[in-house]
């Protein structure tokens, strides 16, 4: 009948949908400003904005999961993440 949804999980999604929202509004800023110099402004913003969200999220996401899952599997997950950041950095 009624799925229960997780604060956990309403949270992250909430985060990637606002997330995604500024996203689709940055990318109108731009067609309306039609102006490369002020439109690389606008996506330096996003670059610094977007790993906020990554990091909060898959913060929340280990948090959460943290009683649920060994401490090995824990150091996994946060090696992946460090991958994960250190691509988005080169």
């Amino acid at each position: 009948m009624f799925v229960i949804i997780e604060k956990i999980i309403l949270i992250m999604a909430g985060l990637r949908l606002f997330s995604g929202f500024l996203e689709m509004m940055a990318g109108l800023i731009i067609l309306k400003l039609n102006n490369v110099e002020k439109a690389l402004m606008v996506n330096a913003f996003l670059a610094m904005v977007g790993p906020v969200f990554f990091i909060t999220s898959m913060s929340l996401g280990i948090i959460h999961l943290a009683d649920k899952v060994s401490y090995s599997k824990l150091v996994l997950i946060g090696i992946g993440v460090g991958f994960i950041l250190w691509g988005l950095k080169k």
